[in-house]
């Protein structure tokens, strides 16, 4: 009966603090037990609240990957400098035979879980071949669940993690089935992540959107070309606070790029198989990408 309370609570029901703590349980900082029992102490009703949060994927799901409008398969690729030296990514097109504008969707701090998979099929029926690399392959892939799959994560060499995260746009933009325009959104870690693909790539993407993501590092974004659209929780201090730098270091480079702060979001709103979701924002920020998928990249 427990389980089935927590998972009835809303947003609106769950304390601050408690989205606050589980914000440090998401990035690392705490074990699940620990997350529950310091919940459980810090507010009536913390307990249920601390397991609403925790997702539900199956519940989740917007577009089955057996519909009719895609074309999903699992593909390895070479990614040399990498953790491995070998990828493995979750690739979806529309159904057809292209050329089609490719997206690159990249998975927040605990590899290739079943939401980041949905918003890549999201990508395709809008009509672009997406792919979701799964960071985690060099260490075994996705393990099925977000707590083992964060301290894999972890456990990896990241400067190696984004190469191969390099490697996966590459491979991606130069596909058979690429129209050869490259876009690229990412959700937390895949945020920051997409941002630094950004000034990395350089001209070679054309298009960023980046969902609560840290800034790329000050020096690199004159070497931004994309057009960016970026996406930020009203409550999410630690990503907002390098926020007015890297718009300051944006504008003096006379970059194209839309700031967006959604009211009353806690950071992973978009993500739909917890509480943390606020369907308004999730929708119109996800417009908003869309249509700049569409201009920059069809």
């Amino acid at each position: 009966m427990a389980d089935d309370h927590a998972a009835a609570l809303t947003q609106i029901e769950i304390d601050q603090r408690v989205f606050d703590l589980y914000d440090e349980y998401c990035h690392g900082k705490m074990e699940r037990r620990d997350f529950l029992a310091k919940a459980a102490v810090m507010v009536a009703g913390g307990l249920a609240m601390a397991q609403a949060l925790l997702p539900r994927y199956a519940a989740a799901q917007t577009v089955s990957f057996t519909d009719e409008r895609i074309k999903a398969r699992y593909v390895n690729y070479p990614s040399p400098g990498g953790n491995s030296g070998t990828m493995r990514g979750y690739l979806v097109q529309p159904a057809g035979t292209g050329p089609f504008p490719v997206v690159l969707v990249v998975h927040e701090n605990r590899g290739l879980n079943p939401y980041i998979e949905d918003v890549a099929r999201r990508c395709a029926i809008a009509g672009f071949m997406a792919l979701a690399p799964d960071g985690l392959f060099p260490a075994g892939g996705y393990p099925g669940n977000d707590d083992d799959g964060r301290t894999l994560q972890s456990g990896l060499d990241q400067g190696k993690l984004r190469v191969d995260m390099l490697n996966s746009a590459k491979f991606l933009k130069a596909h058979a089935t690429s129209n050869g325009k490259l876009g690229i959104t990412g959700f937390c870690w895949g945020g920051s992540t997409t941002n630094w693909l950004a000034a990395t790539l350089g001209g070679e993407v054309k298009a960023a959107a980046p969902y609560y993501g840290a800034a790329a590092a000050t020096e690199t974004v004159p070497a931004i070309r994309a057009a960016l659209v970026a996406h930020y929780a009203e409550n999410d201090a630690g990503i907002n606070g390098t926020r007015p730098g890297y718009e300051a270091a944006l504008k003096a480079s006379g970059a194209r790029f839309d700031m967006h702060v959604y009211p009353g979001t806690q950071h992973g709103f978009h993500n739909n198989s917890t509480p943390r979701y606020q369907e308004a924002a999730a929708n119109l920020s996800w417009q908003r990408t869309m249509a700049l998928f569409k201009a920059e990249l069809a």
